[in-house]
């Protein structure tokens, strides 16, 4: 597989294969995983969280209580300023969610200095595996720090590791001098992807037209795939769901065979689709129905494999009573469709 990366003043993109698997608008606005400082508004017991001023309109809103257990921040009291992370950016009404359990991720390490957490990615199934990576993710922290082990440290050499970690604390060093760090999605994406493998980086070109053609195409609910079917994605308050059809499908076989073949077509084409546009949250996928147990199992295995490209937290659940397909993909950033609506001039 070839992947670009394709660097421009407007936006980040990447595309595998001659096809764009994503898309980021720069916006000013956009600003999860920027550590700032904040000035705690109130408190409020009943809700076990504080509202935190972080010089917008919506103050940020923070949990009281971090999900680490080996957390080690003191006790907030109302008019404290505070060290503050944007784990998600505003949406609607809400304000930023906000946090003191700072994370500084690398290409096979996430940094986490207030807390002792040693973990490994989920995407790391074998426990053998998983095992000897968090003997060496306690090895490297030394009970100083804490550390998640990502999926690119599976095949590293410790050497390297123990290079990204000192890389780290000095970053982490700097946010303690007072010098807070920015947030390029150009860096995250080249972070991210270069442990996968990364063959060409273009700079300060526009999008090839076939990508360009790509990117309209993603505002589209209904999307066609190769041999005939169809996706219909629709984006509800509470989640998306994602309706596959067979269409004018032209299968080779029998039915059963043209219904596998849709459904794993659709499989990539929803993965794609799912990066491109930034789906997150809980997702339903209305696979066509299928008459064995087995072509099942094999549609669940494809969408698995297919998401193993995706740099984002997803988890496939399976099946629900009803036949649907549960996944859910982890909020990092504001969909494609509300970046481009920011960006839309207004008037």
């Amino acid at each position: 597989m070839e992947r670009i990366v394709y660097l421009h003043g407007e936006f980040c993109a990447v595309a595998e294969d001659r096809r764009l698997v994503e898309y980021i608008p720069l916006d000013p606005a956009e600003e999860t995983g920027r550590i700032l400082w904040g000035k705690v508004d109130r408190i409020m017991p009943g809700l076990d969280a504080a509202f935190v001023d972080i010089g917008r309109r919506k103050a940020g809103f923070l949990p009281l209580k971090e999900n680490s257990a080996t957390f080690q921040g003191s006790t907030l009291r109302s008019g404290e300023r505070a060290l503050l992370q944007i784990r998600k950016e505003e949406t609607g009404e809400k304000g930023a969610y906000l946090t003191r359990d700072l994370s500084l991720p690398g290409s096979y390490l996430i940094l986490m200095p207030m807390n002792r957490h040693i973990g490994v990615s989920a995407r790391v199934g074998d426990e053998t595996d998983r095992a000897r990576m968090l003997e060496t993710g306690a090895r490297l922290a030394e009970g100083r720090f804490g550390l998640v082990m990502r999926e690119a440290a599976l095949e590293a050499p410790e050497q390297a590791l123990r290079e990204e970690r000192d890389e780290l604390l000095r970053r982490w060093e700097a946010v303690t001098r007072g010098e807070i760090p920015d947030i390029f999605p150009a860096a995250e994406l080249m972070r991210d992807y270069a442990p996968k493998g990364i063959d060409r980086v273009i700079r300060d070109e526009p999008l090839p037209a076939d990508l360009a053609r790509q990117l309209t195409e993603a505002s589209n609910r209904r999307i066609t795939l190769p041999h005939g079917g169809n996706i219909v994605i629709d984006r509800c308050e509470a989640m998306t769901v994602i309706d596959v059809n067979s269409a004018s499908s032209r299968g080779g076989g029998s039915r059963r065979e043209t219904v596998l073949e849709t459904n794993l077509e659709a499989c990539r084409e929803i993965m794609r689709q799912t990066r491109l546009r930034n789906l997150s949250g809980i997702l339903i996928l209305d696979m066509i129905d299928m008459d064995t147990d087995a072509d099942r199992e094999q549609v669940q295995k494809a969408l698995e494999d297919a998401f193993r490209l995706d740099r984002i937290k997803t988890v496939i659940h399976g099946y629900t009573r009803l036949g649907l397909l549960e996944m859910t993909r982890k909020r990092t950033r504001p969909t494609l469709a509300e970046m481009t609506e920011r960006k839309r001039p207004q008037g």
